[in-house]
């Protein structure tokens, strides 16, 4: 949020409706999260909030890693309380075990949502590219090039974190329409 905005006790904006988004970027080694807030009519404004990954170490099995991301993510949406929630949808790729694993890292994110009152809104890779680059086969360092002018940061965020906030602008974009 930029700093010469005055906020509420909980945190958002005084002065006209807004839209806290968490972009999720799910994964069961790292999830990517990014957090807007969008004034007025949705993507006409959009600010950057925060943004970051929760990791899970890999010598971890995986039903541990899945506690460990699900327990951050609870702790982040508790501490932010993101007014929606938006998520990659799973891609069909040539590798079963790893489109299984991510399944279970967006049914992770999906409880804890729901728990927090949230619905999630899902969006195909493409889709997200498209609303940020402006084309559907941009290179993750477009998206993150784009996400750090878009936001106005200072430096690039993580992978997994440009990623989430890439999801999060793009979900913005949509509820403008």
């Amino acid at each position: 949020m930029n700093p010469s905005s005055r906020a509420s006790a909980d945190g958002h904006p005084v002065g006209g409706p807004s839209l806290r988004i968490l972009g999720i970027d799910p994964g069961t080694l790292r999830l990517g999260y990014g957090v807007i807030e969008c004034a007025g009519n949705g993507a006409a404004k959009v600010e950057y909030v925060e943004c970051g990954v929760i990791s899970a170490p890999a010598r971890h099995a995986r039903l541990v890693r899945l506690a460990e991301i699900g327990r951050g993510l609870r702790e982040l949406m508790t501490e932010l309380r993101p007014d929606a929630v938006a998520m990659e949808e799973a891609f069909h790729g040539p590798n079963v075990q790893s489109a299984l694993a991510l399944g279970e890292a967006r049914g992770v994110a999906l409880f804890v949502a729901a728990e927090h009152g949230l619905s999630v809104t899902g969006y195909p890779p493409a889709t997200v590219k498209k609303a940020v680059v402006g084309h559907g086969r941009a290179s993750k360092q477009q998206i993150g090039y784009l996400v750090r002018a878009l936001l106005a940061m200072r430096r690039p965020p993580a992978v997994d974190a440009a990623d989430a906030l890439a999801i999060a602008i793009c979900h913005a974009r949509e509820a403008a329409r």
